[in-house]
Parts: C-alpha cells; sequence; structure tokens
C-alpha cells in the first residue's frame, strides 16, 4: 500500500481524532467550494463537483456543510485559490509530493518550505520528484464492503487496473481517465447503500524507499507538520515501512 495510507493508519491509532475530522471536512468543503465556482452548483453538469460531494458523503460530512460549500462558491468565494505541486525529499531520501490549493502562494510556498527544513528534509523543484511516481484513480473502500476476492472480481469487471485490500479496507486503482467510469460501476454494482470513502486522483509511488528507527520518526513529523497546514489539501510519499516499524511509531 501505499505510504500515505499507512501514515493515515498511524494516525488513527495514536488518535487526536476530532482534530483530524475537523482539518478532513475543511479540506473537502474547499474542494466542493472551488468546484462549485469553477463549474456551477449542479452536480450532474459538473463533474468535479460530483466527485467532491461524492467524497464528502463517503466521509460522512453533514448535509448541511455540503449545501454551504456549494453556495459559497456561487457566493464568490474560491475564485482566489491556486492548485500548486511542491515536491521535495524527507529523511531517509523519501520522496514527497504535496498538493496545495492556496489564495496565497507566497504564503503556502513559505509554510511549506519551513515545515521541510525544520524535519530534516528539503523542497525541490517540480519534477524531481513526480517522475518516480504516476498518478492514478483511487477508490476506497471501507474493508467490511466485502471480502477481498469479491472486491476484486468487481473491481476488475469495472475496469480497474489494481485492488489492494488489507484490514484498512480495499483500495481500487484505476487509469487517470477511467476513474469515474469505475467509480459509477462500482456503485451500480454495490448500490446506493455503499458508499466509497473516496475517490480521487494520487500519486502512487512506483518504488517503495525502506525506512526505520529516527529517519523514521522524523518523516512521520514531517508528515504530520505537512498535514496540518490549511493551504495543503494531499501528502503523498514512498517510504514502506515494517509492520514493526509501525507499531513503534504508532507507540510514540
Amino acid at each position: 500500500m501505499a505510504g500515505h495510507s499507512k501514515w493515515a493508519n498511524i494516525q488513527h491509532r495514536k488518535g487526536a481524532q476530532d482534530k483530524k475530522r475537523s482539518a478532513l471536512f475543511s479540506r473537502l468543503s474547499k474542494e466542493i467550494t472551488i468546484a462549485s465556482k469553477m463549474g456551477g452548483p449542479d452536480p450532474d453538469g459538473n463533474p468535479r463537483l460530483r466527485l467532491a460531494i461524492q467524497n464528502a458523503k463517503g466521509q460522512s460530512m453533514p448535509k448541511d456543510n455540503i449545501k454551504r460549500a456549494v453556495e459559497k462558491g456561487q457566493g464568490g468565494a474560491g475564485e482566489d485559490y491556486e492548485e500548486v505541486r511542491y515536491e521535495g525529499f524527507g529523511p531517509g531520501g523519501v520522496g514527497i509530493i504535496v498538493e496545495a490549493s492556496t489564495d496565497n502562494r507566497n504564503r503556502a510556498a513559505s509554510e511549506i518550505r519551513t515545515a521541510f527544513s525544520k524535519n530534516g528534509g528539503n523542497l525541490g523543484e517540480t519534477g524531481s520528484v513526480s517522475f518516480g511516481f504516476d498518478q492514478v484513480g483511487e477508490i476506497e473502500f471501507a474493508a467490511d464492503v466485502a471480502d477481498a476476492d469479491s472486491m476484486m472480481d468487481a473491481a476488475i469487471e469495472a475496469g480497474a487496473e489494481d485492488v489492494e485490500s488489507d484490514e484498512n479496507g480495499h483500495f481500487i486503482y484505476t487509469g487517470r481517465e477511467d476513474l469515474q467510469t469505475v467509480s459509477d460501476a462500482l456503485q451500480a454494482h454495490f448500490g446506493e447503500e455503499v458508499t466509497a470513502k473516496s475517490t480521487k486522483l494520487i500519486w502512487k509511488p512506483q518504488n517503495m524507499v525502506p525506512i526505520e528507527g529516527d529517519p523514521a520518526s522524523t518523516l512521520m513529523k514531517l508528515l504530520d507538520v505537512l498535514d496540518e497546514l490549511d493551504d495543503v489539501q494531499n501528502v503523498y510519499d514512498n517510504s514502506e515501512l515494517s509492520e514493526e516499524e509501525m507499531e513503534r511509531l504508532a507507540a510514540e
């Protein structure tokens, strides 16, 4: 599984879920507002908004929050947001990609650069890390939606390229252009009572970088700091952690 998914699991086991959930809702709301501003308030005619609302529902965001975010975009909010990608390296040579949506590019760059420099990393040029990742679609379902074999059969039938299943859930990977088609097919297969936890384009590492000990601890701190920045929407990395290392980090 991609490193960011493992880190999410560590965060879950470490607690502080109210804070993390608040930050998640804020990011989902921002994406809905931007999508509404760019393509209009009708999800049927605005694929980006439809996907943003789908993700919000998958994380159990209240309907009133979703409605307010859509209306905010129509009221003029979101017009100043710029989407920017930053790339850099963390401890142990781990590659990190940071996606931000910001109304102040200088502020975002400064905060992200500081996070890297204070936690054993350094910000690089655009392309310095992303060449080692593939941008693909990822659809995440809860582990109890289906067993691994059933999910594999359904995903392949829907046109997915790969599936990874473990105790944390099912992760279905698609071609970049096939994300919505595969998502719709899986939704039809499982029915309205089942909602994907997330459906989005991600940066998936081509190769993983094993890391442990102090460098791993410092890397997790860096990822945590980046994740807490208001302008940051997504963080991806190519770290590989053993189960023992994950247990150690979760206990820190």
